[in-house]
């Protein structure tokens, strides 16, 4: 991400009633409700801190905002505005910059195309994969090439 954005935390605090109402920075009028967010130094009505793209209410969304361009904004948002779009290494089609990605040494893959690229078997958590000549390969595929190559891996 480049570096002229900021991520703020966000607060969810419980207004004590023997203490001032503070001031809302979304509408200015005092918050009176029984709880009010904390984000950039300021205080917020839970219904005043929105993305300004979705109107997602932000404090429901996760505990993080984004800010740049004096915008205010969910990660998703953030992501589809000012992160970076790339290319599947498997199908070579757009991967959107919000999108869960796999990653292999340089290579970014869509998680449906994170599989062995001869047997199209799809990994589980754990499992191995080999890449070679920027292939991404199963176990066996990658023990059985290795024998037609003249050389198999040593098992001890």
């Amino acid at each position: 991400l480049p570096l002229s954005y900021c991520i703020s935390g966000i607060q969810m605090l419980s207004v004590q009633p023997d203490t001032k109402p503070k001031g809302c920075a979304g509408c200015n009028r005092k918050i009176k409700d029984r709880y009010l967010l904390k984000a950039l130094d300021k205080y917020w009505h839970e219904d005043c801190l929105k993305c300004a793209c979705c109107d997602c209410r932000l404090g429901e969304v996760g505990s993080t905002l984004y800010t740049k361009a004096n915008l205010i904004l969910c990660r998703r948002d953030y992501l589809r505005l000012f992160g970076v779009t790339g290319n599947c290494a498997a199908c070579s089609k757009l991967i959107p910059a919000f999108e869960m990605v796999m990653r292999a040494k340089d290579n970014v893959y869509h998680l449906d195309c994170f599989a062995c690229q001869l047997c199209n078997q799809r990994f589980c958590v754990g499992d191995k994969f080999f890449l070679k000549n920027n292939m991404i390969l199963c176990q066996t595929d990658y023990e059985e090439g290795l024998m037609k190559e003249g050389y198999a891996p040593q098992v001890r």
